[in-house]
This record gives structure tokens, C-alpha cells and sequence, in this order.
């Protein structure tokens, strides 16, 4: 491949990196639309808790992230589904508790694999082929659930009470968005890390409400934007030695700062499937 991915190490990267970039916005799209854009970050926070509690417990941390990070998800949505709390405030309870209990068990684990940094602001350029092999399958996973339940999905956050009367199970597509959320979470977390997260999942879709037309419109243009924001964040990373999660996360808001820009116009909803 040519420069900058001429290295091993950052072919590794390219392809976690895109796997991520081209999923999270995805499901971004879907929260962005549902008023919850913060829902990735008080995901992310619960990871953390579970990254720590796996190198506690000597485990796999991405697996046991993943098992945090979807139950915090689930209680998440029951909590909002249920009225229990508001969903602001049950996102700053993962947000607060999850970094706080990371923290503490990181440091309770100790040993060379208790980095905070690396899992807060992820470590893209030492991801292993193992590494890459997980991120792929989640983000190809999250990938198929919004493909074959898309639509069921957008009438869903659109209006629940009409899907109600329309027959969808409701609650059963609030979980999956929940679970998915949860997935991408996980992927991105060798990427951009669990502080940036939310970031990668909701600046792309921003440029793509401003640009796009529809919500089909926003999705595409949103999944290639957090794409372009990758190979863009890890040349910028290459050519001046800069930390690669945070730069992707700022070639994504340069994304959104020019197309505002160029179009002279203030985000807005995208309500039309089409």
C-alpha cells in the first residue's frame, strides 16, 4: 500500500479504524435522530469498568467489556423505557460510576496491562491481527443488524407510540439499538478510546444532517465521513507524530466545520427514511 500505510502496523490500523469509522456513525444516526447523542459516551464510561474488571479477573478485556458495556445498555433503556429516570440521568450514572470503578479496579489489577491511557484514548498503531480480527467481526455485526432491522429501527426512534399501533416490537428493537450501541462501543475502544467514542459516532453524522436530505442520506453520508475521518485522522498521525484517536476524532470535526461552511446552513432533523 502506499505511504502512509506503506507499514504493517498501520494496515492494521487502516482496517480496525474504517471497520470502526464506517459502523459507529451507523449508530450514531440512530441515537442522534432518538436525542441521545450522549448515550456512546455513558456506554463508554461502563467499558472502562469493564476493561478493568477483566484485567482484574486475568480475562480477555474486550470480552468482558463487552459484557458491561451491554448490561449497562439494557439497564440504560429499561430505566428510559420504564420512566425509573430520565435518560440524562441515567446515562451520568454509567458516566460517573463506570470511570470511577475503572479507575479503581485498573489500578487494583496493577502489572504492565493496567495503561488508563490506552483505553481512554485508544492505541490503534499496536493493535495485533487478534485485535483487528474482533473489531472487524463486532463493527460487521453491528453492520448486519442495522441492515436487515433499519427501517423497523428508524420508525422506532421516529415515533414509538405509532410503531406501537403499527404492530413493531418496540421494546425488542429499543434493546437491539441498546445492544449494538454497546458493540460499537467495545470496537471502538482500541481505536479511539473509550472517552472519544461517542465522538466518532456522532460528529460524522452531524456534517451528514447538515449535508444530507434524509435519514438514508445522512446514514451513507455519515458511515463515509467517520471513514474519510480515519484515513485522514491517521495520515495527519503519520506525517506529525500526533495521538491517532484524538486526531481522527479531529479530522471528523473538521469534516463538520467545513460542510457547515460550504453549505451556510445549521444542522437539521432528518425525518424522511428516503
Amino acid at each position: 500500500m502506499p505511504w502512509p500505510f506503506e507499514l504493517e502496523f498501520m494496515q492494521r490500523a487502516l482496517l480496525a479504524g474504517l471497520a470502526v469509522g464506517i459502523s459507529a456513525p451507523l449508530v450514531g444516526t440512530f441515537l442522534v435522530q432518538r436525542r441521545m447523542a450522549l448515550f456512546g459516551d455513558g456506554i463508554g464510561h461502563a467499558a472502562f469498568a469493564g476493561i478493568g474488571a477483566g484485567l482484574l479477573l486475568d480475562v480477555w478485556p474486550t470480552w468482558s467489556a463487552l459484557v458491561v458495556a451491554a448490561t449497562g445498555a439494557v439497564v440504560v433503556e429499561w430505566l428510559r423505557s420504564r420512566g425509573r429516570a430520565t435518560s440524562d440521568l441515567a446515562l451520568a450514572l454509567f458516566f460517573y460510576s463506570g470511570l470511577a470503578a475503572g479507575s479503581v479496579l485498573l489500578a487494583k489489577s496493577g502489572g504492565a496491562g493496567a495503561r488508563p491511557d490506552q483505553y481512554l484514548f485508544g492505541s490503534v498503531l499496536t493493535a495485533t491481527w487478534s485485535d483487528v480480527r474482533a473489531v472487524v467481526v463486532l463493527a460487521a455485526g453491528v453492520v448486519m443488524a442495522i441492515v436487515v432491522s433499519g427501517r423497523a429501527l428508524f420508525a422506532v426512534v421516529l415515533d414509538e407510540e405509532s410503531s406501537r399501533v403499527n404492530g413493531l416490537p418496540v421494546d425488542g428493537l429499543n434493546l437491539l439499538l441498546a445492544a449494538i450501541t454497546a458493540i460499537t462501543v467495545v470496537a471502538a475502544i482500541d481505536v479511539v478510546g473509550t472517552l472519544l467514542v461517542a465522538a466518532l459516532m456522532v460528529l460524522p453524522v452531524a456534517t451528514g444532517r447538515v449535508l444530507a436530505h434524509s435519514f438514508r442520506g445522512v446514514l451513507v453520508l455519515a458511515s463515509s465521513v467517520g471513514a474519510a475521518s480515519v484515513v485522514g485522522g491517521l495520515t495527519a498521525s503519520r506525517t506529525w507524530d500526533l495521538a491517532p484517536g484524538g486526531t481522527i476524532v479531529l479530522a471528523a470535526a473538521l469534516g463538520f466545520a467545513i460542510a457547515t461552511i460550504a453549505s451556510g446552513t445549521q444542522a437539521r432533523p432528518a425525518v424522511h427514511p428516503h
